[in-house]
């Protein structure tokens, strides 16, 4: 039998998709298979909004009509207290996916947003990076068990500590893109340098399909250095950059105490409308990326 996209053969594929209305249709095609496509949101600079941007793009795509899991991979658990679970009381945890051959199916949990599911975090993430590399075969542990069952999102994003060990390794190996929050200051903008090495390294042995893209966060325009230094990126990574910015908001500190993405929380403040232009240049980049039914 001929091979069709992925290696998957040629046969009817009945691919059960829910639409903006949350009606179940269903849509028969011929020689394609739907897949997850899966993004890792790392940097090795903390306080640069990683997991802002992770619960918020993750809002962003569900309002859009798509289903998302996201992945805690920081032992601070920051995304887990930002959708309001409690990492103490996590009884089934992504240690489970990486040290007790759990599927990510069987840890996941819903959370209080329509089309938005999560893998917590918990204190045990604590020995990830000490124990992993023990591992034969270490920075595949992640890919491996999320290729091992049927996911049934459209987006998994994998929410990074800040570092470039053995956790983010695994989330880079996992992935399909890299997005790599950055301040338009001094400090972050010269952080790049060590995160794309680490992308680099990943991309040319062991995941060439990794794609990465620099996402301007936390922008306040009344500073010039701020605008000034948007600008050079831009023109730097004129080919691997958001064009969509995110500005300083208060509104995001709100909604993670609230435990809802910015999209819930606030849907008429500035960041929700960023998140969610973000969210429509990311699907609009997928959809010419990866081949689509015709």
């Amino acid at each position: 039998m001929g091979k069709g996209y992925n290696g998957f053969p040629h046969f009817l594929v009945y691919a059960f998709t829910r639409d903006v209305t949350s009606k179940i249709v269903i849509s028969v095609t011929l020689g394609w298979v739907a897949m997850t496509y899966f993004i890792a949101v790392a940097n090795q600079k903390g306080g640069v909004a990683k997991t802002t941007t992770t619960v918020s793009l993750g809002g962003a795509l569900s309002l859009a009509g798509k289903e998302v899991l996201l992945v805690d991979l920081d032992p601070q658990a920051d995304l887990t207290l930002s959708l309001g679970v409690n990492p103490g009381k996590v009884r089934h945890a992504i240690t489970d996916v990486l040290f007790n051959w759990s599927t990510p199916a069987s840890v996941s949990q819903r959370t209080n947003v329509d089309g938005l599911d999560l893998i917590a975090s918990n204190p045990e993430m604590e020995l990830a990076e000490r124990f992993l590399p023990v591992r034969k075969n270490f920075e595949f542990i992640l890919r491996n068990a999320m290729n091992s069952g049927s996911l049934s999102y459209d987006y998994v994003i994998l929410d990074c500590p800040p570092s470039l060990g053995a956790i983010t390794s695994n989330a880079l190996n996992a992935a399909q893109m890299l997005i790599i929050p950055t301040l338009p200051e001094f400090f972050s903008v010269h952080a790049l340098r060590n995160v794309l090495g680490a992308y680099r390294r990943i991309h040319n042995k062991s995941n060439p399909k990794l794609a990465y893209r620099i996402l301007i966060t936390m922008q306040d325009i009344r500073n010039r250095i701020h605008r000034d230094l948007s600008i050079q990126l831009m023109e730097n990574f004129s080919t691997s950059i958001f064009k969509n910015i995110i500005q300083i908001d208060t509104k995001l500190r709100e909604s993670s105490i609230a435990g809802l993405p910015i999209t819930h929380y606030h849907p008429k403040s500035r960041s929700a409308d960023q998140y969610t232009a973000l969210a429509a240049e990311l699907i609009q980049y997928v959809q010419k990326t990866i081949p689509q039914p015709a």
